[in-house]
């Protein structure tokens, strides 16, 4: 089994990571975050270290990926590898942050990297609100993440509700504003009944409807 967990800057990626991983006794394959080289460096410099930046995350992730099909027991993941082109690398073109030139070339190296891999049995995507999001990077206090901008993360909030509605592979959507799943067991044991159900299938989820259609789990 391969689960991956995707999300935004702040959405809790990682604690979710850490308790699916514990509850179901799978191996966590965690985002390289406190020994990436680049980070400091691009949130001070956008322009001059955004496509090291993009290289840097797609070459361990790529890296994490070949790992994750050689265990020989089930993995969950912190963040997909899709997300780099389809958030990030995006959101960094977009804003004029890496030029077309970089761009196409870590498009191309990304199409190409990906085509020898397997996608998740489930990606798992934490939906959350920018105030959401501020208020949990803001409690872990990561020196270099003081100056993320709430625009930003909008941007890449917008991008992910369009990847996530493309996204051709089975999928899980969670609502995280109201949810506490680190520090309520109860918030914790519905996230955890909820994947458990949609992988084993011990109990299937009503289905959308209305509005939420195209928005809750689908694959």
């Amino acid at each position: 089994m391969y689960v991956a967990v995707a999300g935004n800057i702040g959405a809790g990626k990682s604690s979710l990571t850490r308790i699916l991983a514990e509850y179901f006794g799978w191996g966590p394959f965690f985002e390289s975050v406190d020994d990436n080289p680049y980070l400091a460096d691009f949130y001070a410099d956008m322009p001059r270290w955004s496509f090291n930046l993009q290289v840097y995350f797609l070459s361990s992730r790529f890296r994490h990926q070949k790992d994750i099909e050689r265990e020989p027991i089930s993995v969950v993941q912190d963040r997909s590898i899709y997300e780099d082109v389809e958030i990030f690398a995006r959101n960094l073109h977009y804003m004029g942050l890496m030029d077309s030139r970089d761009y196409e070339n870590y498009a191309a190296l990304f199409a190409i990297m990906t085509a020898y891999l397997r996608p998740p049995d489930l990606l798992v995507y934490l939906r959350a609100s920018v105030p959401t999001l501020v208020r949990q990077i803001q409690s872990r206090g990561r020196d270099f993440e003081n100056g993320i901008r709430l625009d930003y993360l909008e941007r890449l909030n917008g991008l992910y509700e369009d990847w996530i509605e493309r996204y051709p592979h089975p999928k899980m959507v969670i609502e995280t504003d109201t949810l506490d799943f680190v520090n309520e067991p109860e918030d914790r044991f519905q996230i955890l009944s909820r994947v458990e159900s949609r992988l084993y299938g011990l109990f299937p989820e009503p289905a959308a409807s209305g509005a939420e259609m195209g928005k809750g789990d689908q694959g």
